[in-house]
């Protein structure tokens, strides 16, 4: 991740309707499939300045692998559940019941090791969560700057997931009207050669607005299963 985008990340998690709207559907899928035991322990892998603990405290005790020490603030009040360097070193005491690969894997030479890594992470019938930009031919300077290797479609993920011994569940392609938004955004960029740059944070009227229509859309498209969308999301076993 360029470290101008790095230092700007808080405040898009925080504020911006995309990051708020997936951070909402996530936790609508948690809630759902909420073992009878519950969701302890959490891990959640590339967790930033453990941008998503606040929500998933509410589920288990949760701790978190981060390789960027820049970004993890010594004050967090979730520092020291983060276990900050490579993830390959990570050693945990004990297996996890859910792990979360939250627009991680995309930034992984090779993600095949990276879910192998995942599926010995966790308990017998335990759960892992992702999401991965979607579909190359959307590729825009959001992806440069997130030092991003691919974006993924089903044909592509699913194999790599089944060969780390995963078990698919649930699937779905998220944010299609966002899909030729960014198409036209990848057009015009190569037309007019515009440099990557920092996104910019929508007015509170425009964010909730987009907020909104993502949550339209959700409820009325959702259950289509829609083949196309920015985002793929993932929920499979072990």
């Amino acid at each position: 991740m360029d470290p101008q985008f790095s230092a700007f990340y808080r405040q898009l998690c925080e504020k911006h309707w995309w990051f708020r709207t997936r951070e909402r559907w996530l936790v609508e899928i948690l809630q759902r499939h909420q073992p009878a035991e519950g969701w302890t322990p959490i891990l959640d892998v590339g967790c930033g300045d453990a941008l998503f603990f606040g929500q998933l405290s509410k589920f288990g005790e949760v701790d978190g692998v981060e390789t960027s020490s820049e970004i993890v603030s010594p004050s967090n009040p979730y520092f020291h559940k983060i276990y900050i360097g490579p993830f390959e070193s990570f050693q945990p005491r004990n297996p996890y019941s859910l792990v979360l690969l939250l627009d991680v894997l995309e930034h992984i030479p090779d993600p095949l090791e990276a879910l192998r890594k995942c599926m010995s992470l966790l308990k017998a019938g335990g759960t892992l969560l992702l999401t991965v930009p979607a579909f190359n031919i959307v590729w825009t300077n959001h992806d440069v700057v997130n030092h991003h290797m691919t974006r993924y479609r089903k044909s592509v993920l699913f194999p790599i997931l089944r060969q780390a011994g995963f078990t698919i569940e649930d699937s779905a392609y998220w944010f299609h009207w966002t899909f030729p938004v960014k198409f036209g955004e990848r057009l015009i960029e190569r037309a007019l050669r515009l440099r990557p740059s920092n996104p910019a944070i929508p007015s509170p009227i425009i964010n909730r607005a987009l907020s909104s229509l993502c949550s339209l859309e959700h409820l009325i498209l959702g259950p289509m299963r829609l083949p196309f969308g920015t985002t793929l999301f993932v929920r499979c076993t072990k």
